[in-house]
């Protein structure tokens, strides 16, 4: 029997954590650098080992999000993140909801962020709070812009929007963005990247008669990206040149 020992005292030390965290809550980032107005999509993932089927999402305030900047400033909200829609959680699985976050928020300042969710848990009358995930919002360059309307019904004056094009450095690769956003810029329709650029290109830009806008610039060093957005920043053509 003696052999046995170490065997047995091994499976106690791996089967222990599981009692103790029945329930997890984690956040989940496909990236960790963002420009204000980018899409910031969080997968909110739950872990159930409790032995029983969790029912979350009944109600419409089942999940809450808070950020927190550099100094414990805290980011105020601009609007609940809508995450309606009831499912289960079978024990022993996991469950990932995800949600974009950016446009309840106002992150407008670069710096580094804290993300931290809680799920409410009626069934038991408890709460899960994941661990605080880090982000950065950065500050990118801006290469052109250009004022464009959108016309509207017969009569009246078209609406005006703004194209802007954007660099910015994410995990030492250069990157071209894409801005569309009223003429103030208060309003943020999309900010996304385009691809990856060398240094020394220099991209051209258009907008033809039905306002959208056409980018050609050098991604490598015999290759151009070609894309076409339109007035509500989305991407309709991509397309690579040798």
């Amino acid at each position: 029997m003696k052999p046995l020992l170490p065997i047995l005292g091994w499976c106690v030390f791996v089967f222990a954590p599981m009692a103790s965290a029945q329930l997890s809550l984690e956040l989940k980032l496909d990236q960790d650098q963002f420009l204000p107005g980018e899409s910031i999509e969080v997968g909110v993932r739950i872990t159930n080992f409790s032995g029983q089927t969790l029912h979350v999402g009944k109600d419409n305030d089942w999940l809450q999000f808070t950020i927190e900047g550099q100094e414990n400033y805290i980011v105020p909200p601009t609007g609940e993140v809508p995450a309606q829609g009831e499912f289960e959680v079978e024990s022993s699985s996991v469950a990932t909801r995800r949600l974009n976050v950016a446009p309840f928020f106002a992150l407008t300042r670069p710096g580094r962020y804290l993300m931290t969710a809680t799920v409410k848990l009626k069934q038991w009358d408890k709460e899960l709070v994941s661990k605080p995930k880090a982000f950065h919002i950065i500050a990118g360059t801006k290469l052109w812009e250009q004022d464009f309307g959108i016309p509207n019904a017969a009569g009246q004056p078209p609406e005006v929007r703004k194209y802007a094009l954007q660099q910015a450095i994410h995990l030492k690769q250069m990157k071209l963005y894409a801005r569309v956003t009223d003429l103030s810029e208060s309003r943020v329709f999309r900010v996304f990247p385009i691809g990856p650029m060398i240094s020394f290109s220099k991209p051209e830009c258009q907008i033809d008669k039905s306002s959208n806008w056409h980018v050609l610039y050098q991604n490598g060093a015999r290759s151009f990206n070609y894309s076409v957005i339109n007035s509500d920043g989305l991407l309709l053509v991509r397309q690579t040149y040798e």
